[in-house]
């Protein structure tokens, strides 16, 4: 499996998932929806989970006149879909209005590189203006589903601010967990044992106890896949407070939620990745030069892992569903090769509801009106099998046909190999 299918979410929780949790769980291909920071705070604010004061800015002087408001200390915080944003220059401290003027004129229309982002960074378009807090503790608390256990866990770890990939490889034993039953919910005893585990005493015990019964309220409340808060901070004077928070919302489920659907960024997204959304194509654009297209996600995942098997390296998942007709074969196409890193294609699909001949009829009619130049190898199987076969090579086009994934994966890797080595 080609781990940038778990990268996808927040990194943080998925590093854990795929460490801590069984690894069915960190083969989740959905697509989630990710919201922005000061967005992921009001849902938590509205659920009662206590957070600093702020505000959005999307220029400077909206930035000074946010700080003059807030008043003393203020953080002024970039707001991209990526982590690791301080180390690269996205979280600052102002000591004045003045500061958070410049800092925030600085910040907007920058292009902030992380770890996450890729060296292509992600332009800074809003910052979040924040109060100052005076700092006893820095603490971590996340919540994701483990689709192994098919119910949620509450994790907690006294390593808050570090990044959670790093405590899950050397300290494991520092991340701890509590597995919830959706029948019944989060227990206020589950929430007490995790207190206990961060070296919470007096007061501190039921205030973490409430705020984390707050947060699987916001978590079930909003049909989200993940909630991670890091770090979730003690205070000088003993609040708890959300000092930073990442959401991400099941896409299956936002019928429900019509604000939370509003709240989606399409300029943070891949902008392949939402063009194959407006066909109902499930994509996930990767690093690799051999493009995939699949129907089901279970054989496109076996397909990307065959591929790497035979020393290839996909470029994307590509599911196009059971149902697909030649119209969306030709979309699916026209995604693939939008994608200048393609040397190769590998075309992999099970005909069953998807009808041989019909993936044949559509894959014809793409190439020749797309003018594909890269090869094609398709493998075939089902209904309609022979007269898919016979329409391909009655075409007159280039495909490189196979009986089985072994020998398609064999022949893609080879045939992007040369192309790559001919270029």
């Amino acid at each position: 499996m080609d781990h940038r299918l778990v990268r996808r979410g927040f990194p943080g929780l998925a590093a854990i998932a795929g460490r801590l949790l069984s690894p069915t769980s960190a083969r989740d291909t959905t697509r989630p929806v990710k919201i922005h920071e000061y967005q992921a705070k009001a849902i938590l604010a509205s659920y009662q989970v206590p957070i600093p004061q702020g505000e959005v800015a999307c220029n400077a002087g909206e930035a000074g006149t946010l700080a003059r408001r807030l008043g003393g200390t203020v953080v002024v915080k970039a707001q991209i879909h990526a982590g690791g944003r301080g180390k690269g220059g996205g979280v600052k401290l102002a000591r004045s209005p003045e500061e958070a003027e410049v800092i925030a004129g600085e910040m907007i229309g920058m292009k902030l590189v992380t770890h996450q982002t890729g060296p292509e960074g992600r332009e800074v378009k809003r910052v979040l203006v924040e109060q100052g807090l005076q700092i006893a503790r820095e603490l971590y608390l996340g919540l994701v589903i483990d689709r192994a256990a098919e119910r949620p866990v509450m994790m907690a770890s006294p390593a808050g601010g570090m990044e959670i990939e790093k405590v899950a490889e050397e300290t494991p034993d520092l991340i701890f967990k509590e597995y919830i039953d959706p029948r019944v919910g989060f227990q206020p005893f589950q929430a007490r044992k995790l207190a206990f585990a961060l070296g919470l005493a007096g007061p501190s015990v039921n205030k973490a106890a409430t705020l984390m019964g707050a947060v699987y309220k916001a978590f079930t409340g909003t049909d989200a896949s993940l909630v991670e808060i890091n770090p979730l901070v003690v205070t000088a004077d003993g609040e708890m407070l959300a000092l930073d928070a990442k959401m991400t919302i099941d896409d299956n489920a936002l019928y429900r939620h019509e604000t939370v659907r509003e709240l989606r960024d399409l300029a943070e997204e891949d902008p392949l990745e939402v063009e194959a959304s407006k066909y109902s194509l499930n994509y996930i654009r990767l690093d690799g030069t051999i493009g995939c297209m699949v129907n089901g996600a279970g054989l496109a995942m076996a397909t990307m892992d065959i591929i790497k098997l035979a020393g290839g390296e996909p470029a994307n998942f590509l599911d196009v569903g059971g149902g697909a007709n030649a119209e969306q074969i030709r979309n699916a196409f026209k995604i693939l090769m939008s994608d200048q890193n393609v040397r190769a294609v590998f075309v992999n699909i099970f005909g069953g509801i998807l009808r041989c001949d019909v993936l044949a009829e559509g894959l014809v009619k793409a190439v020749r009106e797309l003018s594909v130049k890269v090869p094609i190898v398709i493998r075939m199987e089902g209904t309609n099998v022979e007269k898919g076969k016979q329409m391909l090579q009655e075409s007159g086009l280039n495909f490189t046909t196979a009986d089985r994934m072994d020998e398609g994966a064999a022949k893609v890797v080879a045939l992007s190999k040369a192309a790559a080595a001919g270029r």
